[in-house]
């Protein structure tokens, strides 16, 4: 009987690791795949906006999503989205591309409010001493 289990033992073990190599092996082929889609996703975007937008707009985008990235991918879905629909006219040029950043920080503006509580940094000049 100690050879059957040891036999049965060696299978079950072979079968769990091919399960695992099966998973593992199987979410470096999804990863690849999600890899290559977003590439793919990224090439026809920088096509789109490269025929929409005018060289000095193109550029002007580009520094703008160095500095604020998610501002700049807002305004290349706009951009997008309206040349999809047929709302550019043609080329956008720097002065119509500044205009649609304006408004889209308009919409996106946060409202900061800086509270500086002076008791409980005790910060006071009656409590100054000298002498």
């Amino acid at each position: 009987m100690d050879g059957d289990q040891d036999a049965e033992l060696q299978a079950l073990r072979a079968r769990r690791m091919a399960e695992m190599q099966a998973q593992y092996g199987g979410g470096q082929e999804d990863e690849k795949k999600k890899a290559e889609a977003q590439r793919e996703q990224e090439l026809q975007k920088n096509s789109i906006l490269s025929q929409i937008l005018d060289q000095a707009a193109r550029a002007r985008l580009n520094t703008i999503a160095q500095v604020k990235p998610e501002k700049a991918q807002k305004v290349e879905g706009m951009l997008i989205q309206m040349a999809q629909t047929g709302q550019l006219g043609g080329k956008v040029t720097e002065n119509q591309l500044k205009s649609l950043l304006e408004q889209v920080s308009q919409v996106t503006q946060k409202k900061t409010v800086v509270k500086f509580d002076r008791r409980r940094h005790a910060v006071d000049s009656d409590d100054d001493e000298y002498g």
